[in-house]
C-alpha cells in the first residue's frame, strides 16, 4: 500500500502544484540503513519527503494520537508509521526503530515539533537510535507550500538532502555528545535552507 499511496500522491501533487524537485538525492547511502531527520510544518512536508526517497520506502515515526481511532491506525501502520510518545519518550521509544534498522529499513523522524521541549527530545531520539544502531543521520529540508491554498499557488516544493552526519557511540558524556550532535543537525538544517535561497 505504500508504493501505491506514494505514486499516487506524487501524480495528485504533480498535477495540481508541478513536479518535486529533489535536490542531492545522489548522496543517499546505498544498500545500508539510515534515520533522514526533516523539518516538520504540515502533512505536505511528510509526502514530499515520501515521495523524494521513492523507491525507498521510509517507516516513519508518528505522534501515538494519530492511532486511537483503529481505522487511522490501520490505515498508518499500512502506510509504514509507528507510534512514538512525544510528550514522554522512554527507552521503549528505540525499540522499533532500531528493529526496523537492523532489517535494514530507513526510519524518518521529523524533530521539528510545536514546543522546543519536543523538538529536542526527538532529536535526541534520532541521535540516540543512530549510535546504538551504528547508522547515519541524513538531514533534510522541506521548502514550499504548506497549504492547499499554497499548493494551488504553484509555489514550488522542494526536498534538499544533506551529508551525512555519522554519530558516535556513546558510551561517556552522554549529554555532551548528544548536545554536540544536537547543534550538527540544526546547523545542517540551516545550512541546507540557506543553500535553497
Amino acid at each position: 500500500m505504500y508504493n501505491l499511496a506514494t505514486k499516487t500522491l506524487q501524480l495528485l501533487l504533480s498535477l495540481i502544484n508541478g513536479r518535486l524537485k529533489v535536490v542531492n538525492k545522489k548522496i543517499l547511502p546505498r544498500n545500508e540503513p539510515f534515520i533522514v531527520v526533516c523539518t516538520h510544518k504540515s502533512w505536505i512536508d511528510v509526502v514530499c519527503l515520501g515521495i523524494a526517497l521513492y523507491p525507498i520506502p521510509i517507516h516513519f515515526m508518528a505522534k501515538k494520537e494519530l492511532f486511537n481511532k483503529n481505522f487511522i491506525k490501520h490505515l498508518l501502520i499500512k502506510l509504514n508509521a509507528f507510534p512514538v510518545d512525544r510528550s514522554n519518550p522512554g527507552p521503549s521509544v528505540l525499540k522499533i526503530p532500531l528493529q526496523l534498522l537492523k532489517k535494514k529499513k530507513i526510519v524518518g523522524i521529523f524533530p521539528s515539533g510545536t514546543r522546543s521541549t519536543e523538538e529536542k527530545a526527538l532529536k535526541n531520539g534520532a541521535i540516540h537510535i543512530a549510535s546504538r544502531a551504528s547508522v547515519p543521520i541524513i538531514p533534510a529540508v522541506y521548502v514550499g507550500p504548506h497549504t492547499i491554498k499554497d499548493l494551488l499557488g504553484r509555489k514550488r516544493r522542494t526536498i534538499i538532502l544533506g551529508d551525512a552526519i555519522h554519530v558516535p557511540k556513546i558510551s561517556k558524556d552522554k549529554e555532551a555528545v548528544t548536545e554536540t550532535i544536537n547543534k550538527v543537525i540544526s546547523k545542517a538544517f540551516e545550512d541546507l535552507k540557506i543553500d535553497k535561497k
